[in-house]
């Protein structure tokens, strides 16, 4: 048991706390979650309203440019705009992976917006494993869709 501080004893200096305490105010938790589900919301929009298939509004992926090979995300923009348009098939044609990824990003988006409502601390959105697996996927979609037996999957 320590004993209790004399009434001139300082108080001991904020830098030495070990762990900060979240900040109690729900607000400004959610922050973070509520400004990137903003913000994404707001490039949806845009990319539904900008239609990627006309010439001259988005430039040209560089890897495509300067390799003639499709990225993982060849397609991603007039996937979203499909998505955005409510044509499924139509997005699934354009990248598959990224209609395939949606509802784990969603998931991962919600469980962040629920840690932080809470007030726990996570140093990563989702678990390691999980994020190198997806890694892996990224790698293998992005192989397979320039190979010759891959080409359903190009945009």
């Amino acid at each position: 048991m320590t004993a209790p501080r004399a009434a001139d004893d300082p108080a001991p200096p904020a830098w030495t706390a070990v762990a900060a305490q979240p900040d109690p105010r729900l607000s400004r938790r959610l922050i973070a979650p509520v400004g990137s589900l903003l913000l994404a919301g707001a490039a949806t929009v845009y990319i539904g309203t900008v239609d990627p298939n006309r010439p001259g509004h988005y430039p040209t992926c560089p890897f495509l440019w300067l390799t003639g090979r499709f990225c993982p995300g060849c397609g991603g923009l007039r996937c979203v705009n499909a998505l955005a348009h409510g044509d499924l098939p139509a997005a699934v044609g354009f990248n598959v992976l990224a209609v395939a990824l949606a509802p784990l990003v969603i998931t991962i988006w919600l469980r962040w917006a629920v840690r932080s409502a809470r007030g726990t601390v996570r140093r990563t959105a989702a678990d390691p494993r999980l994020l190198r697996a997806l890694l892996v996927v990224i790698g293998v979609f992005w192989v397979v869709r320039n190979l010759p037996f891959g080409a359903a999957l190009a945009p």
